[in-house]
């Protein structure tokens, strides 16, 4: 199957598109990379690669490695243009996030919010991770006027994980951690009908990730055809869940 992966210029989390992009691609998928223009070779953030703040804070060591094969595939420095996708030749959607300053080129683009409106509008899977869930917080459904989430349950990146890396790293990055002034969940719950029914902020952690072996500490929301995730730490269960909702059968 062909599964349509949006991506900014730069600074993207580098597990967030890794993880399932080498996950899919194990499975027998296509992964067709869009960026704003047709050939542009996007970048990770560069920090999730070295490390945060002193070294801490970033990419795991397989998620490196996965993003290290990825930036050698061909599909990834062969990138569509987001903007007038024929979105009926993909199976599956998947928006990954990112918080660093180039994800707002991705995150506020009404072009990519036009596809990824056409693209839901069919009823294929979609999954987001993150800050991905603001793209589908923003995309408007043209027959209500409201947000394509919602009637939806899901989840986002936690108030309380994105103000707790703020503040730990605000004295020597500024608002690095910051993407926008409102918080990510504040964002998504706003576009929700019912906020205090359908969104699942999931258990609390703070550092512990899912890995390819354990996903004790990971969390998903899934919705009918609609998977989404917190943060990176989920990126390994995303993935997977991800897998049986392209691969299930229709109407199952």
């Amino acid at each position: 199957m062909r599964v349509l992966m949006p991506l900014p210029d730069r600074d993207f989390d580098v597990t967030e598109v890794a993880v399932p992009w080498r996950l899919l691609t194990r499975a027998g998928h296509e992964v067709v990379f869009a960026t704003e223009h047709a050939g542009t070779r996007p970048a990770a953030d560069p920090r999730l690669l070295t490390g945060v703040l002193f070294g801490q804070l970033g990419a795991e060591d397989e998620p490196k490695r996965f993003y290290e094969e990825l930036t050698a595939a061909p599909e990834f420095t062969g990138t569509v243009a987001w903007a007038g996708l024929d979105v009926g030749g993909f199976d599956g959607l998947v928006l990954p996030g990112g918080h660093a300053p180039g994800m707002r080129q991705y995150l506020g683009s009404p072009e990519l919010r036009a596809t990824v409106g056409r693209f839901w509008a069919l009823g294929r899977p979609v999954g987001a991770i993150c800050h991905g869930v603001l793209v589908l917080a923003r995309t408007q459904d043209p027959a209500t006027g409201r947000s394509v989430l919602s009637g939806r349950r899901t989840t986002c990146l936690p108030k309380y994980m994105e103000r707790t890396a703020y503040l730990t790293t605000a004295w020597r990055l500024g608002r690095y951690y910051r993407t926008y002034a409102a918080y990510v969940e504040d964002e998504v719950r706003a576009a929700l009908a019912d906020p205090a029914a359908q969104f699942e902020r999931g258990p609390r952690v703070l550092t512990r990730r899912g890995t390819a072996s354990d996903d004790t500490p990971a969390f998903v929301v899934e919705d009918g055809g609609y998977l989404s995730a917190r943060w990176p730490g989920d990126a390994y269960l995303f993935a997977r869940r991800y897998l049986d909702l392209l691969e299930r059968p229709t109407g199952a």
